[in-house]
């Protein structure tokens, strides 16, 4: 997958972030954590641009743990959502947990793959 396929698969994940949390019930919960989804959720692909732009192989390595932490976040998020089923598409919910998931493991990998190119 080159850098342009991952942008778009993070702007893909991002939009359906965005329809999970519009479906989140508009209650104290639902909109706690719908609040905090859509700012974890929206921030990998942001970050990823930046990420294209870093100023050293130091920064871009630092902006892509960025990603992952966000991932991260909003992985717990999505979790919290599918256990408390604050959601109207169990099947929306757990494609994103999904692919939250596939998400993480390539950044991981990226992330490794530039600090063994940044130590040599």
């Amino acid at each position: 997958m080159n850098k342009f396929e991952l942008e778009e698969r993070l702007i893909n994940f991002a939009v359906l972030i965005i329809e999970v949390v519009n479906e989140i019930p508009n209650t104290k919960a639902g909109n706690h954590i719908s609040g905090q989804l859509v700012r974890s959720g929206t921030s990998p692909a942001l970050n990823y641009g930046e990420a294209q732009s870093g100023e050293s192989r130091k920064d871009f390595i630092h902006k892509i743990k960025i990603v992952l932490k966000e991932l991260r976040e909003t992985l717990i998020c999505l979790k919290i959502i599918d256990k408390t089923k604050l959601y109207k598409s169990e099947q929306k919910v757990k494609f994103a947990i999904k692919e939250n998931d596939e998400l993480i493991s390539i950044f991981v990998k990226s992330a490794e793959t530039a600090q063994k190119n940044l130590d040599k």
